[in-house]
């Protein structure tokens, strides 16, 4: 069991099943959401996931042009989730948000052509300028 929460404990939620994949991202949107940096998500199956209290919806249409629902506490504003639209089978958990971040590896970095010039990207890892291949 994969479990998390926002700071003050009204969100929290479980998987159960491992996530599919984690990246790092640099689209302008996900730099508000990590205050700069860029925002590292793992990407869950809904099918096996489960959120407990009431986050905060904010919809948008990202780079992607995907219509997107990002939620966070309506308390302590951490940011949690987002959801696509296109992919309801599919929700993208800030890793910071887990109990145990350390169980996720990022495996690529996703729209390195919007990162800062100043930003750390880790020449190791798979890198995309922009919106690579959807998750299964």
């Amino acid at each position: 069991m994969i479990t998390g929460g926002c700071l003050c404990g009204r969100v929290r939620y479980e998987s159960k099943a491992a996530p599919i994949i984690a990246r790092l991202c640099w689209c302008r949107v996900c730099q508000y959401i990590a205050a700069g940096n860029a925002a590292v998500s793992a990407c869950f199956r809904t099918e096996h996931f489960t959120i407990r209290g009431e986050a905060k919806d904010y919809e948008s249409v990202a780079d992607s042009g995907n219509r997107m629902h990002r939620r966070f506490c309506p308390d302590c504003g951490v940011h949690l989730f987002s959801e696509a639209e296109s992919r309801p089978h599919l929700i993208f958990v800030r890793v910071g948000t887990l109990d145990d971040p350390t169980i996720v590896t990022p495996s690529a970095t996703i729209w390195t052509a919007s990162a800062p010039t100043w930003a750390c990207i880790d020449a190791t890892l798979p890198t995309f300028e922009g919106q690579p291949p959807p998750v299964a």
